[in-house]
């Protein structure tokens, strides 16, 4: 926005250029689709902030994934630390998936979906399961009915999601 109108006669060629540059960036970002034409292609969501799903139950916990070593499935994208434990997800994916969608357990206990630290976890009964801080993690741990009781109340909140799930369980 101008404050005072330049004058026409006075602009330069350097101004001229760069009002052109604002006028094409401006026409680019209002362009839109025409009616009926997709938006564009779904986005492939990063799961567990690109940690390593498989390294969660072996010797010394998560490790940070890898673009080189990705692998799509649920609708998301899933990173490894080697292209062993790529292999091992891609043969048995629900194996090592958090269960829960990936929310934080004690949130479903609530009827609530409540994001989770994938560096806050537990695995029980050879299944990954994530929360928000310590304290909800051992309160799962002091009880081990309540990670059956969770899976219970699962599928009824499952359809308050937004989007793709986390994880397709």
């Amino acid at each position: 926005m101008w404050l005072t109108r330049p004058d026409p006669a006075a602009r330069s060629p350097r101004r001229s250029g760069r009002a052109r540059a604002v006028a094409v960036c401006a026409a680019l970002l209002l362009a839109r689709p025409a009616a009926g034409e997709p938006v564009g292609a779904p986005i492939a969501l990063l799961t567990l902030n690109g940690f390593d799903p498989v390294s969660y139950f072996l010797e010394g916990g998560p490790q940070a994934g890898t673009g080189r070593f990705e692998f799509t499935w649920g609708g998301r994208v899933w990173r490894f630390a080697s292209g062993a434990n790529r292999a091992a997800f891609r043969d048995d994916p629900a194996a090592y998936a958090p269960r829960l969608g990936g929310y934080d357990a004690a949130g479903i206990l609530e009827g609530r979906l409540v994001d989770a630290d994938p560096l806050v976890f537990a695995v029980i009964g050879e299944r990954l399961y994530l929360f928000r801080d310590a304290g909800r993690r051992a309160r799962f741990l002091a009880d081990s009915a309540l990670a059956a009781q969770a899976e219970a109340a699962w599928p009824g909140l499952r359809d308050q999601m937004d989007g793709p799930p986390k994880t397709p369980r």
